[in-house]
């Protein structure tokens, strides 16, 4: 999709777009959003100074999210090599800042070592290399694994299969959990200093879908001293969007 078409379609934006130029395009795929009320007790102790864990109806959540990003561009130029085309498996909650509202990630996974490297290094975000697959097999399940690029680890931290229920695409009501959930525009993090950043992100609406979901296992929050239980409260599927991230700046 055209840069100039994705910039000119605003009006579902909670605040304006960011002034200054964006710095880098991704395209998500084949996206599983799972979502997890989670207390605020065990949360709030893991969120950095500064920002305001969000809730819902009195909850707190956590959203897991598989994908496969592709491609991975710099403005005006194409896609970098050997990182264009990589596996993401993300783990966030919802947080604030002064009002504005956005996301905090406590872990991200990708199959990519170079993209790793450069996310830690210029977007202070909490990357880890992992072996990582996904398959679709004669059913349509998309079949994704993940294992930490670690010595000691000897067992995948997340396997799911998922796949739409049907072609009807739907977007998140105003004012519905599913869309205070998805329709978030920027994101927060920290640097090794604790100084708090925010990159502003843009997109269209989340085309969403309903989702058939088998998980199997789920134990990336036990890097944080907790792990969710049971299946998610609910989940969606979306085939592919397209996102502008500008540059982190101090918030």
């Amino acid at each position: 999709m055209k840069n100039e078409v994705i910039l000119s379609h605003t009006d579902h934006r909670p605040f304006p777009l960011p002034h200054g130029p964006w710095l880098m395009k991704q395209g998500w795929n084949d996206v599983l959003c799972a979502h997890w009320p989670v207390s605020e007790n065990v949360l709030r102790p893991l969120i950095p100074d500064g920002l305001e864990l969000e809730k819902h109806d009195g909850s707190a959540w956590l959203t897991v999210i598989p994908f496969r990003l592709s491609p991975l561009r710099l403005r005006g130029l194409p896609p970098i090599p050997f990182v264009q085309d990589f596996l993401e498996l993300n783990v966030r909650t919802y947080v604030s800042r002064k009002g504005k509202p956005g996301i905090y990630f406590f872990n991200l996974e990708a199959s990519n070592s170079l993209a790793v490297k450069g996310a830690r290094t210029f977007a202070h975000l909490p990357y880890h290399h992992a072996r990582m697959s996904i398959r679709r097999d004669h059913d349509s399940y998309l079949h994704y694994t993940s294992m930490r690029s670690l010595p000691q680890a000897e067992d995948p931290v997340f396997i799911g299969s998922y796949k739409p229920v049907n072609n009807t695409l739907f977007h998140a009501e105003p004012g519905s959990l599913v869309h205070w959930l998805t329709e978030r525009y920027c994101l927060f993090t920290t640097t090794s200093k604790g100084k708090i950043l925010t990159g502003d992100i843009h997109h269209f609406p989340w085309p969403l879908q309903e989702v058939q979901l088998q998980l199997t296992t789920n134990q990336l929050t036990q890097y944080h001293g907790f792990e969710l239980q049971g299946p998610p409260a609910f989940a969606t599927y979306t085939r592919r969007l397209e996102a502008l991230f500008w540059p982190l700046r101090k918030c």
